[in-house]
């Protein structure tokens, strides 16, 4: 693609409305230096200088998203409690809408803190709820998706699953029957526990690990037959049209139908992989609902994957960044 297209491409972005469907989060950091080992057992004591919370998980693909020019519309669930809104809050601060995030009084709002000291990660801890929704929260959050689908008619629907209970069987089957009933795309980030309930989905993004265990599979990660023999696997069980796999410093590989690919992952100085899967699936949807080549789309989100690991913490990424390397790197595609 030449550097004129994609300057049109990235452009063409911004007219674009992607729903996020999935599950949100907050990501809580502590930093501060290790100066001493505690006397109570041999562990590091952290001296916190510094305390933030940022939009994870599903809301995190919509800062992608948003950040790539694209407008995002969230849909979720939380906890009716004060992370919920401290959540509710972050989404405003960021021009993000919350018109599509229910509030439930049965479960808490997920929260991840990372305790970090200098580059290094110490700990994380998790507050979450990972039951499914009941039959009455699925009904309750299912009339609120359809209702902003049929208002908003998005470009493309992303479901980011982290395996919190939300993306029931009923929720994922019947968002894609409607998607499909109105042309819209569909990508997924999906899960091990919900693997297969993604029947019909656009784009099945897993990864390798992810890929491995959903199939109760193993091959080496190099063994191109393998994964050719595992990915078509997968798409006899989901009827998925496009499958990209990511395959960490293995670079992605992407296949449609016939026609399928590897690139490899450009050379990175790595400080933190956390989120490079949301950015992932983000670029790639942007692309998928622009209609660009499988190929390409693999290659640009492989692109803006590598580049969020370069930095510390969940963070979206830099479009123009993104933009320089596609231009240096995509312009043979």
């Amino acid at each position: 693609m030449s550097p004129a297209s994609l300057d049109h491409l990235f452009e063409s972005f911004k007219d674009l409305k992607v729903m996020v469907i999935g599950d949100v989060m907050i990501d809580a950091y502590l930093w501060g230096p290790v100066e001493r080992i505690s006397p109570e057992a041999p562990v590091p004591v952290i001296s916190v200088t510094k305390r933030e919370d940022r939009l994870g998980g599903a809301a995190n693909v919509a800062l992608n998203v948003a950040a790539m020019g694209a407008t995002p519309i969230v849909c979720a669930v939380t906890g009716n409690d004060n992370k919920g809104k401290v959540l509710s809050e972050l989404l405003e601060r960021r021009g993000l809408p919350s018109e599509g995030i229910v509030h439930l009084n049965d479960r808490p709002t997920t929260v991840k803190s990372r305790v970090i000291s200098g580059h290094q990660h110490i700990v994380r801890v998790d507050e979450e709820s990972t039951q499914m929704l009941t039959t009455s929260e699925e009904g309750v959050f299912l009339s609120k998706a359809t209702q902003i689908i049929e208002q908003e008619s998005p470009d493309v629907i992303i479901f980011e699953d982290y395996n919190k209970g939300l993306l029931t069987e009923k929720v994922v089957s019947q968002i894609i029957m409607l998607s499909s009933s109105r042309a819209i795309p569909t990508a997924v980030d999906p899960k091990k526990l919900n693997f297969f309930s993604y029947k019909g989905v656009t784009l099945f993004k897993p990864n390798l690990k992810e890929l491995k265990e959903g199939l109760k599979v193993d091959f080496d990660k190099k063994d191109q037959n393998g994964l050719r023999a595992a990915v078509e696997q997968l798409e006899d069980q989901v009827n998925n049209n496009i499958s990209l796999i990511t395959l960490s410093e293995e670079g992605v590989y992407v296949k449609k139908g016939d026609e399928d690919s590897r690139i490899p992952a450009h050379v990175r100085k790595i400080s933190d992989v956390s989120g490079a899967g949301d950015t992932v699936i983000s670029v790639a949807a942007l692309c998928l609902a622009r209609k660009t080549s499988p190929k390409f789309m693999a290659a640009l989100a492989n692109l803006a994957g590598g580049l969020v690991c370069e930095k510390v913490g969940v963070v979206p990424i830099d479009p123009e960044q993104l933009l320089r390397e596609a231009k240096l790197h995509l312009t043979q595609l």
